[in-house]
Formats: structure tokens, C-alpha cells, sequence
């Protein structure tokens, strides 16, 4: 009897010091599946769904709308994701964290997800605006829309090219 309890007494100090040292890794994990999810969401919805949704949509007008929310909530996505996984490199490296490449890497991605959301995306809508009723590719403004939408393009797929670098190298670390 007395080897049963202390049997289970060991078991629950065991199960108790491994979810202590689970907890420890709490941030880490979580950066981790952040991280997945801002990546897997650039990837999903610039590569896949906003490219089907041209292609089985009819009405482009509709589309881009719909697009346009899409990449507007993978942009508030990045926001919080960049965030917390630039807070969380300095809380767990401090000041070593900003020689660390892979924190730059989060924080241009960041910049970039605030560049297009804050400065092209409205940018782009109020050409949108500024058509009506037109649809803004049929209007004077189309050529200053493909510009904008065009770097939009770039500066996106630069950030997927960045998260991809993000995703192989943190699973490394």
C-alpha cells in the first residue's frame, strides 16, 4: 500500500515538473503556431483562395471586393502575429535579440503588412471610390490602380518569400 501512494506521489511530482517545463516553452510554442498561422495565411489566401476566387467568380468587381477583405484579414493577422513574435524574441533573448536575423525578418514582414494595409490599401479604395460608378478599371484611374496594385503584388509576395525563410529557419533554431 504505502509503495502504491508513493508510486502516485512520484507520478503526480513527474506529471507536475513536466508540464512545468511545458509551460516554460509556453511562448516558444506559441510563436510557433503564430507564426504558422501568419505564413499559412499569406500563402492561402494570396496563392490559393484569392486566385480561385478569379477564376470562379464572373463579376471581377466582386471578386476584388472579396479579395480585398481577405488580404484585410490576413493584414490585421500580421499584425498581431508580427507583434507578439517580435515581444517575444525580446522577452526571451533581450537585447541579443536584435541581432538576430530571424527578428528582422518578422519585423520588415510587419512593416510591410502596415505598408499595404494602412498605406495602399486605402489608397487603392479611395481610386475605387473615386470611379464610381465606373468600375476603377474601366475608369481614368485604372493605370494609377495597377500601379499601386502591382507594388501591392510585389511587396506581398516579398513578405511570402520572407515567411517561408521565417517558417524553415525557426523550425531549425
Amino acid at each position: 500500500m504505502v509503495r502504491t501512494v508513493n508510486a502516485i506521489v512520484q507520478l503526480a511530482i513527474e506529471t507536475i515538473c513536466a508540464n512545468l517545463i511545458s509551460m516554460k516553452n509556453l511562448s516558444r510554442h506559441l510563436a510557433a503556431l503564430l507564426t504558422t498561422a501568419w505564413v499559412g495565411g499569406l500563402w492561402a489566401t494570396g496563392y490559393l483562395a484569392v486566385p480561385v476566387l478569379f477564376y470562379a467568380q464572373p463579376d471581377r468587381q466582386l471578386a476584388g471586393e472579396l479579395a480585398g477583405q481577405m488580404f484585410a484579414l490576413v493584414g490585421y493577422l500580421g499584425m498581431v502575429c508580427g507583434m507578439y513574435l517580435l515581444i517575444q524574441r525580446i522577452a526571451v533573448f533581450g537585447q541579443a535579440a536584435l541581432r538576430q536575423v530571424l527578428f528582422w525578418i518578422v519585423a520588415v514582414m510587419l512593416l510591410f503588412t502596415l505598408a499595404i494595409h494602412f498605406g495602399i490599401q486605402p489608397i487603392m479604395a479611395d481610386l475605387k471610390a473615386q470611379a464610381l460608378p465606373l468600375d476603377v478599371m474601366h475608369s481614368a484611374l485604372a493605370d494609377r490602380f495597377r500601379m499601386l496594385h502591382g507594388m501591392s503584388s510585389v511587396i506581398y509576395l516579398t513578405q511570402s518569400l520572407l515567411g517561408a525563410f521565417l517558417v524553415i529557419n525557426t523550425h531549425r533554431a
